[in-house]
This record gives C-alpha cells, sequence and structure tokens, in this order.
C-alpha cells in the first residue's frame, strides 16, 4: 500500500505535465495561423485599400462592368482551395490555370485591372498586398462604388504557389444547376443559405453569356420548350437577344430593371419570373425551398439584403485562407515567384 501511495502524487505530475504539453502544443498550432483582420496593412501599406478602389474607378470610367467582373473574380477564387488568388495563375510549366476550367474559360475577364492594381500597389508598398487580398478589396469597392454596401475587409491573406483547374471545374457553382446542388456547393465551403441567397444577389449587376442560359428559352431540360418559369414577355426578349442559331456569346443584363446599380431589384424580379439564370429563378421558383422567404424579405428590405451581403461576403471570404507563413506575396499575380 505504501509503494502505490508513494506513485500516486509522481504519476499524477506526469500526467499534468503531459496535459500541459498538449495544450502548449495546442496553442502554438492556433497561434501560427494568423487570424484575418481589418488592420492588417496598416503599417505596411496604409493606403492599399485607396489605391484599389481609385484604379477601379478609373476602370469603371470606360467598363460599367468591371465592378460585376472584379467581385466575380473573388467568388470563383474562394470556392477553390479557398481564397488563394489561384484563379490569377496563368499556364504554366507546373500549373493548369484556373482560368481554362468550364467556368472561367472565355467568361472570366478583369484580369488587366487586377493587375493595375498590382502595379500601383508595388509602386507605393513592394512586396506587401497579396493578390488574393487585392481581390478581396476589389469586390468591396466594386459594390460599394455602384450603390451597395461598405463592410471592413478582413486582410492577410496569402498567395498560393499554385492552381487547381479540376477544383474550378467541380466546385464552382454553375448556372445551369439545382438548387440542392448549388447548396450542397456553398455547404461544402462553410457557407449557409442565407449565404447562398444574399451573394447571389450580386447579380443585381453585370451581364451573362446567352450560352449560359439559353437552353430556358428554346429547350429546357429536354422538353423542346422554354422555361415554364420564365415571364413571357421577358422569354420574347431574351430570345432577341440571344436567337437561337446564335453564337452564344451576346451578352444579357443580369439585372434588366437596373443593371449597372447594386440594389436590390434582383429579388423584386425573381418575383416577377425575371431570373436571368436559371440558378438565380430557382430561389425563388423551387417549391418548399427555404431560399423563397429569404427573396421576399430581401425583396421587401434592400437594408436587410445590404446587411446580410456584406456579412456573407466577409464569409466567404474568410474560406481557407493561407496565412503566416504559408503561401507567398506574388509580385506579378499571373505567376509564381521566380518562376
Amino acid at each position: 500500500m505504501k509503494s502505490s501511495t508513494t506513485m500516486l502524487p509522481s504519476n499524477i505530475a506526469n500526467y499534468a505535465s503531459f496535459f500541459l504539453l498538449i495544450i502548449s502544443i495546442i496553442l502554438l498550432i492556433v497561434g501560427s495561423k494568423a487570424q484575418l483582420n481589418s488592420t492588417f496593412y496598416d503599417n505596411t501599406c496604409p493606403n492599399a485599400s485607396s489605391i484599389v478602389r481609385g484604379v477601379i474607378q478609373q476602370a469603371l470610367q470606360s467598363d460599367v462592368r468591371i465592378g460585376a467582373s472584379l467581385i466575380r473574380l473573388h467568388f470563383h477564387d474562394c470556392f477553390v482551395n479557398g481564397c488563394d488568388g489561384s484563379i490569377l495563375l496563368d499556364n504554366s510549366a507546373n500549373i493548369q490555370s484556373e482560368k481554362d476550367a468550364a467556368p472561367n474559360t472565355n467568361s472570366t475577364r478583369g484580369f488587366n485591372v487586377v493587375d493595375n492594381i498590382k502595379t500601383a500597389l508595388e509602386n507605393s508598398c513592394p512586396g506587401i498586398v497579396s493578390c488574393a487580398d487585392i481581390l478581396a478589396l476589389a469586390a468591396e469597392a466594386s459594390v460599394s462604388l455602384q450603390g451597395g454596401p461598405s463592410w471592413t475587409v478582413l486582410l492577410g491573406r496569402r498567395d498560393s504557389l499554385t492552381a487547381n483547374q479540376a477544383g474550378a471545374n467541380s466546385s464552382i457553382p454553375a448556372p445551369f444547376e439545382s438548387l440542392t446542388n448549388i447548396t450542397a456547393k456553398f455547404t461544402a465551403v462553410g457557407l449557409n443559405t442565407n449565404d447562398l441567397v444574399a451573394l447571389s444577389g450580386a447579380h443585381t449587376f453585370g451581364r451573362a453569356q446567352c450560352r449560359l442560359f439559353s437552353s430556358r428559352l428554346y429547350n429546357f431540360s429536354g422538353t423542346g420548350n422554354p422555361d415554364p418559369t420564365l415571364n413571357s414577355s421577358y422569354l420574347t426578349t431574351l430570345q432577341q437577344i440571344c436567337p437561337q442559331s446564335g453564337s452564344g456569346f451576346n451578352v444579357a443584363n443580369l439585372d434588366p430593371t437596373t443593371p449597372d446599380t447594386f440594389d436590390n431589384n434582383y429579388f423584386t424580379n425573381l418575383q416577377n419570373n425575371r431570373g436571368l439564370l436559371q440558378s438565380d429563378q430557382e430561389l425563388f421558383s423551387t417549391s418548399g425551398a427555404p431560399t423563397i422567404s429569404i427573396v421576399n424579405t430581401f425583396s421587401s428590405n434592400q437594408t436587410a439584403f445590404f446587411q446580410s451581403f456584406a456579412q456573407s461576403m466577409i464569409n466567404m471570404g474568410n474560406i481557407s485562407p493561407l496565412t503566416g507563413s504559408n503561401g507567398e506575396i506574388r509580385s506579378d499575380c499571373k505567376k509564381v515567384n521566380g518562376s
């Protein structure tokens, strides 16, 4: 008995030491994964946000679509390996570019403006601001400059060393997918139904190519007829823009009412069966879907939409960023340093 009682304190001490060691390791791991924050560049590049905004303001003078194009780059970046700037990388010996994935090829645009932003930032504070953060800042500036909400962009992302073309093909929601599939893709990156509806509201500005919705106009789901959820006068308008024998590369406004303003008319359009993409209209026309009540709320209350959109953009911007010593700060957004 004596021996067992004398060993007990020793065992407790060993357990305590082991427990403290585990706690120390956990804290070390957590500490190394720095969180994004709004003051990341305050000391190293305090004008980063205003530089980004200035370049976009200039670009909008000659291209009213550029805001919508830039927010789309951020969206398509974040859904593939997280918000790491991988969508910006060109093909190289070691990289199959995400630009050539089906959701992006002959479709994504605005890369020249990203390059102009990067050049301006490198002139002001070389080697500091990542391309991934440029996309996050550009998305916020694009929305606020065209009438939408502002939000505090969290920063500190670093740039990937590779791209994931296969991931871009499989992970980015497609305009002709079912609401069930699209919801699953949002869930896979930690976003919920409210995020899905709010972020879809980015289709309040910008354009879409006919090839992305022409099946709704002529042969929906192999029926030989138009999509029955399409408003008949809107259908006629779209058929004029997108003739059945056309190239498929003509463009239509995503929001036929206020095509270049960021507002809540997108949701009113859905209520009136004037959603351009199948993935838009499904938010309101899928029987029993939880998205319907959210569409109704955002249609009747622009402030509620703006608040949700801003929070959902922050949520999306938090998808698996590279931080700390992971990745790099590219000097040219199109290529990995040293390549």
